[in-house]
């Protein structure tokens, strides 16, 4: 017996000692695990996974997107970085290089954007105006002035009954066009109080959240700890599918602009050069699981929900395109073709991913209810455009004015299904249209996203040995 049991010791011992681990330590956990730990899988509310998107994004849609958004018609886009901010006035504006925009002079975009925002063809343009002519002529002048103001109002009041954004009046003396190649979305310097202040109002007060509570690492406010997130999180998956996925929308396009930041940061400033790239340090400060308490990876989470919400509304509004009047015009008539080519291409790609996001769960209960929640949500989103015009720095107002009106035209045509299935195939469509403004944010803002998708796979290789 004695002799038996020495033996089966003695096996033990070998085994221990032929085990991998024996008397290592267990290995520290990466900084690519600590901020992608959760990044995985399937997202929730939905049935779509981390992987497919991945896969889908970086090595089916993100090159040909990318030649599209280097096109004369998506690269300029008009904007007025001039209007006051509606909620204060004591804005710091950013003084620093980095933040400055170089608007277009009136010769460097071509004759066929600056024409008219709403117009997709030379042959279009002139049936439009003549129409516009024959209408206004005919009406407008037999009222008084105080009445044609009155007629201004009513069709402004009109045209935003669908919108999801606080548009820009282009017309305006202010309004300038702006090469969105020459001024990219990369870190300038703007941040803490002034930065904060916009995203805490944001969340604070445009997310459907009761003030008693507290958003995990909100930088403003006091006593921020397990408990409270606890909270925040038992509170979210409380409210009903639409509030929360309002909440998450705002929090992924959040994740993204940080990613685009920490991915376009400057690494070297010189009066020879500057150098920009990939920082490491910044990405781990703002989406490390334990310097963020958790948050980092889930906002990461939410960026994700974010892209497939945009790719949703992109698979849907491909019949607009597809009409045979439609033309991305720019007056250069071989360019204009090959590039309706190239983004109807890029459409039925996206009208074959697999898992998309199933939007018919949104207001879908009792009608008056659906209506009141669904008005609640276009004017939350509405709300947050006109912040974007709070932000002290120039370049980031740009691209905060462009992505939002993006998302917002996402909505627009998540929500107009049924138009957007009785448009006739040609001609004029008046119950769905949508603007050259609405157009170029939609597939720029969608860009923003492919290109956060893509630096992820970037950040989890460059963190992969980082501890």
């Amino acid at each position: 017996m004695g002799r038996g049991w020495g033996l089966f010791v003695g096996l033990l011992g070998v085994v221990w000692l032929l085990c991998p681990a024996h008397g290592e330590e267990r290995q520290p956990e990466t900084a690519a695990q600590r901020c992608f730990c959760q990044v995985s899988g399937y997202l929730d509310d939905c049935t779509c996974d981390v992987e497919t998107i991945d896969k889908f994004n970086n090595y089916r849609l993100f090159p040909r997107l990318q030649k599209l958004l280097e096109s004369d018609y998506f690269r300029y886009y008009k904007v007025n970085l001039k209007k006051p901010c509606p909620f204060w006035n004591d804005i710091n504006q950013c003084g620093r290089r980095d933040c400055a925009v170089k608007p277009c002079h009136s010769d460097e975009v071509p004759d066929g954007i600056k024409s008219a925002s709403y117009k997709y063809s030379e042959e279009a343009n002139h049936i439009e105006e003549c129409e516009q002519a024959e209408r206004l002529g005919a009406v407008d002048a037999s009222l008084s002035e105080e009445t044609q103001k009155a007629v201004l109002q009513w069709t402004k009041h009109d045209d935003s009954s669908d919108s999801f954004c606080e548009v820009d009046d282009i017309q305006s003396p202010d309004a300038e066009y702006v090469d969105l190649l020459l001024n990219p979305e990369r870190y300038t310097g703007y941040k803490g109080p002034d930065a904060w202040r916009i995203w805490s109002v944001i969340y604070e007060e445009n997310c459907f959240k009761p003030q008693t509570i507290q958003r995990p690492l909100n930088p403003l406010a006091s006593g921020q700890g397990k408990s409270k997130e606890n909270t925040f999180y038992s509170w979210l998956e409380g409210l009903c599918v639409e509030k929360r996925a309002f909440y998450r929308l705002i929090s992924g396009l959040h994740a993204s602009i940080n990613v685009h930041l920490s991915a376009r940061y400057l690494l070297q400033d010189t009066w020879l050069e500057k150098k920009w790239g990939h920082n490491i340090t910044e990405f781990q400060q703002r989406f490390d699981g334990i310097l963020t308490e958790g948050e980092g990876p889930r906002r990461l989470k939410n960026l994700y929900f974010l892209y497939l919400i945009e790719l949703r509304a992109l698979s849907k509004v491909l019949p607009f395109f597809e009409r045979p009047d439609f033309q991305l015009f720019t007056g250069n008539k071989a360019q204009d073709a090959e590039n309706k080519v190239l983004l109807l291409e890029i459409l039925h790609e996206i009208k074959s991913f697999p898992l998309h996001f199933d939007e018919n769960s949104f207001f879908a209960g009792d009608k008056n209810e659906a209506h009141k929640l669904k008005e609640d949500f276009r004017l939350h989103f509405r709300n947050i455009s006109r912040i974007m015009d709070c932000v002290g720095c120039f370049k980031c107002r740009l691209w905060g004015k462009l992505q939002t009106q993006g998302l917002g035209t996402a909505l627009k045509i998540l929500f107009s299904e049924k138009l957007i299935a009785n448009m006739p195939e040609s001609g004029p469509s008046y119950e769905f249209q949508l603007t050259r403004q609405e157009i170029v944010s939609l597939f720029n803002a969608f860009g923003r996203i492919s290109t956060s998708v893509r630096e992820l796979e970037n950040f989890r290789h460059l963190l992969q040995d980082v501890h």
